[in-house]
């Protein structure tokens, strides 16, 4: 067995910045501090996070006046923000910078009279966050043939934004299908769709065709991983998407495979070395690392921290 170990994978700057903040805000303030959602989407690492008393929250009225809250790194609607200030709540805010990119996009486009169309899954805690920015201006669109029968008048300004965890192929088919339909759109004057998931799927995407089969660390409820895995397998490649590895089926390897081994931009390098060191002991697999493109991105700790800390 050859295993080829992508990069980039695994965290990204967002990622870091929040698991990082939360690990800071447990030191500074001690349990139990509340996050609004997962951290990430995660299950390892939400599952750590609880361990230690992180107690996750999908309502602000679940969390006791006066206590600690710490925004998630798929960051928030305003609505959430004026709710936690009535509560009294002390709030980090842990946003991805990314994240919080497309929200002012958002703002803005509604602020200049634009309906805007936001490419994105429903129900996603950023696509949520983003909508609640300015819910009376934005239109989710989730796919092409949504694209292809979204009723917006002709007469309508109009702007694109996207989910930053997208596939890159499928949200430039869904950007073609409404620039056809409506030639008077514009979009951000820089993609949104964020680095670490345009570098994580560029290194699938160069390594795939050199692997028998793929495993990608992940969630299931994690977007960027998800689309990892839709990528393999698009290629015609058995892809597996697992939080750990031994949630891949017994019988799945011979042990003459070249498996392809990355992981999503929330997923922890801990789980990726398990797997490596799995088939190492098993099938006494090599292991090759590719680098396909390199990553120096970093993010402060959120302003709130920051401040504390000086102090």
């Amino acid at each position: 067995m050859k295993i080829i170990l992508a990069n980039p994978r695994g965290f990204c700057a967002g990622v870091h910045m929040a698991i990082d903040s939360l690990d800071k805000a447990l030191d500074l303030f001690g349990p139990p501090i509340y996050v609004y959602h997962e951290i990430v989407h995660n299950r390892p690492v939400v599952d750590r996070f609880r361990n230690l008393g992180v107690v996750f929250v999908d309502h602000i009225d679940e969390i006791p006046d006066g206590a600690t809250v710490l925004y998630s790194a798929h960051g928030v609607a305003p609505a959430i923000r004026s709710a936690s200030r009535k509560r009294n709540l002390r709030a980090i805010d842990a946003t991805c910078p990314l994240v919080t990119k497309v929200h002012m996009e958002a703002v803005r486009f509604a602020r200049d009279g634009y309906t805007i169309v936001l490419i994105g899954h429903d129900g996603h805690d950023e696509v949520i966050g983003t909508m609640g920015e300015a819910p009376e201006s934005i239109i989710l669109v989730e796919d092409s043939a949504h694209a292809e029968v979204v009723e917006i008048p002709a007469t309508n300004k109009l702007a694109y934004l996207t989910q930053t965890t997208l596939s890159v192929d499928d949200a430039e088919r869904i950007i073609a299908v409404l620039r056809r339909r409506f030639p008077q759109i514009v979009g951000p004057a820089k993609e949104d769709i964020c680095y670490a998931t345009q570098n994580r799927q560029e290194a699938v995407r160069d390594l795939v065709p050199e692997a028998d089969i793929v495993i990608v660390l992940g969630s299931q409820n994690s977007s960027n991983s998800l689309r990892l895995a839709e990528m393999a397998k698009a290629a015609g490649r058995k892809a597996f998407l697992v939080d750990r590895v031994d949630e891949i089926p017994e019988g799945t390897f011979r042990g003459d495979e070249t498996v392809l081994i990355t992981a999503g931009a929330s997923a922890p390098e801990e789980r990726v070395q398990e797997c490596v060191e799995r088939l190492k002991a098993r099938f006494a697999a090599s292991v090759e690392s590719r680098t396909v493109r390199e990553e120096h991105v970093n993010f402060p700790l959120p302003r709130e921290l920051r401040l504390i800390s000086a102090s």
